[in-house]
């Protein structure tokens, strides 16, 4: 998004009132996004305690996004000395971007709760709404995400599956939410030998 003058007057706004504009997302914007800032906010976000994790970025398989081995965003997280890599979700699988997968959709929920009569409203409301967001609904969106793993596993890597229900709203109320899933070690063993026989 970018800002320029409006070009004529109307009932909503002079002639001259700053407007925003949507940008066309090209791979350059990608890379310069994710070096001025996705790497900054992870930088500065990351706790101390974890700086020897290696910390993954997932992106979907758009053309506009960059290769992970990107030399200028390779070189840029160098700078930052932290193990930041990027890798791309599996082709069609929507469920295995936790993005998508719940995040999003709850987000835009809220946003439509509210009014917005122009672009900065919008950009407003999301950001009000993102800033509000409750975080313990993240974990509930990761829980899913690993349950999607598990399918797909079960599915022998294909997405022929439905979205595992938990009850994880009932599971919290007991303080019985677990923090993560765990699979079945007959199951671990048919993907480690799928994978190898590929």
């Amino acid at each position: 998004m970018f800002q320029e003058p409006a070009q004529r007057g109307s009932k909503y706004r002079d002639k001259g009132t700053p407007i925003t504009k949507p940008i066309n997302v090209t791979r350059d914007v990608s890379r310069s996004y994710l070096i001025t800032k996705v790497l900054p906010a992870i930088v500065a976000k990351w706790p101390r305690e974890a700086r020897g994790e290696t910390i993954w970025i997932q992106q979907d398989n758009a053309r506009t996004h960059i290769e992970p081995n990107d030399e200028a965003f390779c070189h840029a997280v160098r700078q930052t000395g932290l193990d930041i890599r990027i890798f791309n979700q599996p082709a069609n699988s929507p469920d295995l971007n936790v993005l998508d997968l719940g995040f999003f959709a709850s987000l835009q929920s809220k946003t439509f709760l509210t009014s917005s009569k122009n672009m900065n409203d919008l950009i407003q409301n999301v950001q009000k709404e993102f800033s509000n967001y409750d975080e313990s609904k993240i974990r509930n969106v990761f829980l899913t995400l690993q349950g999607c793993m598990i399918e797909v596993m079960k599915k022998g890597g294909g997405n022929g599956y439905k979205i595992p229900r938990m009850n994880k709203e009932a599971l919290e109320a007991a303080g019985m939410l677990p923090n993560s899933l765990s699979i079945d070690r007959e199951l671990y063993h048919a993907v480690l030998q799928q994978l190898y026989a590929a």
